[in-house]
């Protein structure tokens, strides 16, 4: 699977400029004005299809069977806060009014969070942390997990089972399903098989198909099928990961289903809106016992004994207005566990990064959240002239030449480390909040 794609960047048509951007691209328009938004249908008071993510009676028991050998396996394919997570996943409490919220505020165009003074998203480099996944690096594009090629769920379930009426009961269509296969490890662990490879294969579907790819009834496409069965493989998956969060996060802003791993938005909002860490606080955050927060925070610096600044917000017009309303010094910007970090940000204007996913390429714009990369606000970047979500078809040759290009512009990307503290110049941050209004929403839903 490891792939040089360098050779072919000859072969991609050159970047043709902002004038071409303009002219094959629609103009950013007002959150009001983009059709089916949610922020125009304030009806819709929590997420669509949220029961989606309910408890699953059969994860934990499953979990608590697993042989210390194929829990080892997990580790070694960085999974381990995957791990923890969807161990406690039954004990997590989903505050729907604060994802509806932020959803509301979500650019379907940009792929960002339009705050009054500022955008913000998701870094991919904060997902991988946040969530303990192998860190991308530039020079390792061989490595970014996703195929060009039609997918054969059954070649890659063969390293589980060869029964055919366990494969016949493990898919359906073009997805698979867990709870049948984690019917087949509890089944190999009770009777002490040593399949521990097998078995680790089949609890990394179960457990990066609940807490990374959740989707409609609990299935996982053949498409994320792929990328989970890549992490043993010593592939990343990090893209893909946020890619599918992107993806859900745009459904739901137009009104259609939220999918993608809603525990990672938590986890964001958490360390960016919510909590502040406080050393010497000598008692528990209840808010924060059930988010999950409370069983990762230790690697982002944060503890249960912390201080949350949105206690006193409850129900979905006070988020609302809360979120409408955040200001610059309400947001932290840059979490402890983003100093010095290195984040990687396009070359330069137009040479638009896409996430890599075996489901579509999805446009990703950290240079537009410029104080959230530890830069400068200036005046808001033009767009690429690439869709925001762009379908793929696998098997087709321009599919393979779309993939090539996003490749070669991550192997020429720039990198730069997040600062502390960023100096910014008055005059400057006039003229970005004037062009960032064009975004704002007209009138209101609070």
């Amino acid at each position: 699977m490891k792939r040089n794609y360098s050779a072919f960047a000859e072969d991609i048509p050159p970047y043709s400029g902002p004038k071409a951007a303009r002219e094959t691209y629609v103009d950013l328009k007002q959150l009001s004005a983009i059709p089916r938004h949610i922020y125009t249908r304030p009806e819709l008071q929590i997420l669509p299809g949220q029961r989606r993510f309910s408890k699953m009676p059969w994860l934990v028991p499953m979990l608590e069977l697993l042989p210390p050998t194929s829990i080892g396996h997990l580790k070694e394919w960085g999974l381990s806060t995957v791990f923890v997570l969807a161990k406690n996943y039954n004990k997590l409490v989903h505050v729907w009014e604060s994802a509806t919220a932020m959803v509301e505020l979500w650019n379907p165009q940009t792929n960002s969070f339009i705050f009054p003074e500022f955008e913000a998203t998701i870094l991919l480099e904060e997902l991988e942390i946040m969530l303990g996944l192998p860190c991308y690096q530039r020079g390792e594009e061989s490595a970014i997990s996703y195929t060009v090629e039609q997918i054969n769920s059954w070649s890659i379930l063969a390293y589980i089972t060869t029964k055919k009426n366990d494969l016949y009961s493990m898919t359906s269509g073009m997805h698979v399903h867990p709870l049948p296969i984690a019917q087949w490890i509890t089944s190999q662990c009770k009777r002490k098989t040593t399949n521990y490879t097998a078995i680790a294969k089949a609890a990394a579907i179960c457990i990066c198909g609940v807490i990374l790819f959740p989707e409609a009834d609990g299935a996982i496409s053949f498409g994320n099928l792929s990328i989970i069965d890549s992490i043993s493989e010593g592939m990343k998956i990090g893209q893909a990961v946020l890619g599918f969060l992107y993806a859900g996060l745009t459904s739901a802003a137009l009104g259609g289903p939220f999918y993608g791993s809603v525990i990672a938005l938590e986890l964001w909002m958490g360390m960016h809106i919510q909590f502040r860490a406080v050393e010497d606080l000598t008692t528990e955050c209840k808010t924060m016992l059930n988010h999950p927060l409370a069983y990762v925070g230790g690697r982002l610096h944060m503890s249960t004994r912390a201080w949350c600044k949105m206690a006193q917000v409850k129900g979905i017009q006070a988020w609302r207005q809360y979120l409408q309303s955040l200001a610059v010094a309400d947001f932290d910007m840059r979490p402890r566990f983003m100093h010095g970090r290195t984040i990687h940000l396009p070359q330069r204007a137009g040479l638009a990064f896409r996430l890599l996913g075996n489901g579509a390429l999805v446009s990703y714009n950290p240079d537009r959240c410029h104080l959230q990369c530890g830069a400068a606000r200036t005046v808001v970047p033009l767009l690429s002239h690439f869709p925001p979500i762009q379908e793929r078809k696998r098997g087709d040759a321009q599919d393979e030449r779309n993939m090539r290009s996003a490749v070669v512009h991550w192997e020429g990307c720039a990198m730069s480390a997040i600062q502390a503290e960023v100096e910014e110049d008055d005059e400057a941050i006039t003229k970005y909040i004037e062009a960032l209004k064009k975004l704002q929403p007209v009138g209101g839903n609070i």
